[in-house]
C-alpha cells in the first residue's frame, strides 16, 4: 500500500501561542512556489489558524484551543467543483490547488464545507495549506507548523491508510465533521475538548457549624437511572464530569461521603456545559 501524509493535531496540548501560525505566515507571505502555491497576501488570509472553545461556568470553566487548515481530504469537495484539473490529489495524500489553473475559480473556495480556502482578490486565486509539500518533496520530515511549535501540537505521519487506521483507533483521533464523507487527512486528538460537555459542582459538608470543602467524597454520575461515570472530589471539594455529549438528557449525580452523608441532585444537559453549584452533605439516619 502507498503511504499517505496525514497530521495528528493534539487539541490538549495547544496553548494558542500562535508560534504555527506564524510560521506559515512567514513561509508564505511574499513567497513564490511555482507548482505548489502562489505568495500568500499579508492580510486576509489564515492558512492555519486556531479557533478557541470555552466550557463551564465559574468556577469551573475551560478554554481550549484547535488549530484548523486544509483537511487534504480523500473525498474532496473542492476537487469536485474545480474545473480543468484545477485541483490535484498527490498520490502522498497532499491536495494541492494549482496557482495557475485555478485562477478565476471561487467556486473552489465556495465548495470547501470547512471554510479552509481563501481567496485571493488580486491574483483572483483559491489558496489553501499545502501541507508544506514544497518542503516535504526536499527531504524535510516536518511540516513549519510542526517544527516550530514549542509544545508537540502537531505530528506529521507517512504511512499507509491501514496503518493509520491503526493509529486512529488506538489513540481515539477523530476527524472534523465526519458526516459529510470527506475522508480528511488531518486527525485530531483529545477533540471532545472542542465539541462535548463537562458538567461540574462543589461539594461541601458542615463541621460544627462550619462549611468545609469536602475533600475525597465519591461522586457518581448516572443517565436515565444508569451509572456512566465516577469520581472523587479534589482538595477543595470540586469535581467534574467529561465526554458528554450534548443534549444528551437527564442526568442525576450522587454524592457520597462515609460519615458526612450523601447529596444528590438531577439536571438536564442541553448544549452548553454546567456547573452546578454547590452539593451539601446531609447525614442520612
Amino acid at each position: 500500500m502507498t503511504a499517505k501524509w496525514n497530521m495528528i493535531i493534539d487539541v490538549a496540548r495547544c496553548d494558542n501561542c500562535r508560534i504555527c501560525f506564524l510560521a506559515n505566515k512567514d513561509e508564505h507571505i511574499g513567497n513564490d512556489f511555482p507548482g505548489y502555491a502562489a505568495p500568500q497576501p499579508p492580510q486576509g488570509h489564515n492558512w492555519l489558524e486556531i479557533e478557541r472553545q470555552e466550557r463551564g461556568r465559574y468556577p469551573i470553566v475551560e478554554a481550549h484551543f484547535m488549530p484548523v487548515m486544509c483537511n487534504h481530504c480523500d473525498n474532496a469537495p473542492c476537487m469536485q467543483a474545480a474545473k480543468n484539473g484545477a485541483i490535484r490529489k498527490r498520490p502522498d495524500g497532499i491536495v494541492i490547488i494549482d496557482p495557475v489553473k485555478a485562477r478565476g475559480q471561487k467556486a473552489i473556495v465556495e465548495a470547501c464545507p470547512y471554510g479552509a480556502v481563501s481567496w485571493n482578490e488580486e491574483l483572483q486565486l483559491p489558496q489553501a495549506w499545502i501541507f508544506d509539500a514544497h518542503l516535504l518533496d526536499t527531504g524535510w520530515a516536518k511540516t513549519r507548523a510542526e517544527e516550530s511549535c514549542p509544545t508537540d501540537v502537531f505530528r506529521a505521519v507517512k504511512v499507509d491508510d491501514r496503518e493509520m487506521q491503526r493509529l486512529q483507533a488506538e489513540e481515539g483521533l477523530e476527524v472534523l465533521r465526519p458526516e459529510l464523507g470527506t475522508k480528511p487527512r488531518i486527525y485530531y486528538k483529545n477533540l471532545h475538548l472542542m465539541t462535548s460537555c463537562l458538567v461540574g459542582g462543589t461539594v461541601v459538608t458542615h463541621v460544627k457549624g462550619v462549611e468545609e470543602c469536602a475533600e475525597g467524597a465519591a461522586v457518581v454520575l448516572k443517565l436515565q437511572g444508569r451509572e456512566v461515570a465516577r469520581t472523587t472530589t479534589d482538595t477543595f471539594g470540586e469535581f467534574k464530569f467529561d465526554k458528554l455529549g450534548k443534549g444528551s438528557g437527564q442526568y442525576e449525580v450522587e454524592v457520597q461521603s462515609g460519615p458526612a452523608g450523601r447529596a444528590a441532585l438531577q439536571f438536564s444537559l442541553g448544549d452548553d456545559s454546567l456547573y452546578l453549584g454547590v452539593l451539601t452533605l446531609a447525614a442520612t439516619a
